[in-house]
């Protein structure tokens, strides 16, 4: 295997997986302002989108042959779960985004791009929804001095379109995960330390998930607890994934398998929804709340922070090494340009 990308700053960006359910809402966002390279396993899954701004090549992942182009930058939004795209990007001195890693994927593209020696920016953006939580954890932290504790609650519309990697995270609701708590490690199980919450009028049972940002934000803004949860707009979809987690099912049925049940207590997607997060972040000035909501769902949120992303990483002056949405140098202006796209964002 020796893919091959080469760095041409008046070249297409390349999405890997551009026309999946993200990766098409990102292809619609960014061809208004770049040409784009889109690559997958089936080229012609993706016809309805070439036009003379957009083209579409074959990248399967899974196989061996070599692939080429040469581009100005690289966003991942499919399971690179080899690094081949990160390698390609970064090794050529490309700039990379990548939106689509849990979290142990992420640490280990942090030590597989610090060891390459990266000489373009590379963007780890796997906190929830394109990252788009993450940064808007760094804009309160700044309203509030500081982040003692920042509580994320996510409210996943079983209604929304969904990609097939939109319920990874189901794969790991077996294993404990770590997080910060006081400013100390601890260890928790997926689906515990149930609570309701109010998320855009919709009292929401919401329970602990891995995602990337309980992971970057405290070594990033120095947040010293945070906690992320997850709750559904059907009632009896929460009630069924916490009874799959009462006998166990995410531990005897954690093999390919079990995979298909596994899912099936979640992936049904439909014709649209939409995507509602609440944030919370505590600090020596108080407490403040932003809630985001996206008419347009969920694969539409989570492409508008890849988006953000490209923009950050083909920025004039933006520096070469590995940074996350939250290190971004004005978050705030990050979230203003979310509601240029239709996004709300209501603070308090």
């Amino acid at each position: 295997m020796n893919d091959l990308l080469e760095l041409d700053p008046s070249g297409p960006v390349l999405i890997a997986g551009g026309y999946g359910t993200v990766g098409t809402a990102l292809t619609q966002l960014a061809a208004k302002e770049w040409p784009l390279l889109l690559t997958g396993r089936n080229p012609g899954a993706g016809s309805h989108l070439v036009s003379q701004r957009v083209s579409v090549q074959k990248w399967d992942l899974n196989q061996p042959e070599p692939f080429k182009a040469n581009v100005r930058a690289v966003i991942s939004t499919v399971n690179d779960s080899e690094d081949r795209v990160l390698r390609a990007a970064v090794g050529a001195g490309i700039p990379y985004v990548d939106v689509t890693r849990w979290t142990s994927r992420v640490t280990r593209a942090i030590a597989q791009a610090t060891l390459l020696r990266p000489a373009a920016p590379v963007l780890l953006s796997s906190g929830w929804m394109g990252g788009v939580t993450s940064a808007a954890a760094a804009a309160l932290a700044e309203e509030t001095g500081g982040a003692d504790h920042v509580d994320v609650a996510i409210r996943y519309d079983t209604n929304d379109q969904a990609g097939a990697d939109s319920v990874d995270f189901i794969d790991r609701l077996g294993l404990d995960f770590e997080v910060r708590k006081g400013g100390k490690a601890a260890v928790v199980s997926p689906l515990s330390d149930t609570r309701w919450v109010d998320i855009a009028g919709h009292r929401t049972k919401v329970a602990r998930l891995d995602t990337p940002e309980q992971f970057t934000l405290p070594l990033t803004i120095g947040a010293g607890s945070v906690a992320t949860r997850i709750g559904f707009s059907s009632n009896a979809s929460t009630t069924a994934l916490l009874a799959a987690k009462a006998v166990g099912l995410f531990r005897w049925g954690s093999g390919q398998r079990w995979a298909p049940l596994r899912r099936s207590l979640l992936y049904s997607p439909g014709s649209g929804g939409t995507a509602h997060v609440r944030v919370d972040v505590k600090g020596p000035l108080g407490t403040r709340t932003a809630l985001i909501s996206d008419p347009q769902g969920q694969a539409h949120l989570t492409a508008l922070g890849g988006f953000l992303g490209l923009h950050n990483v083909l920025a004039a002056g933006a520096a070469p090494g590995v940074s996350f949405p939250e290190s971004a140098p004005d978050v705030g202006s990050a979230l203003a340009r979310l509601e240029s796209h239709g996004v709300t964002i209501l603070r308090s």
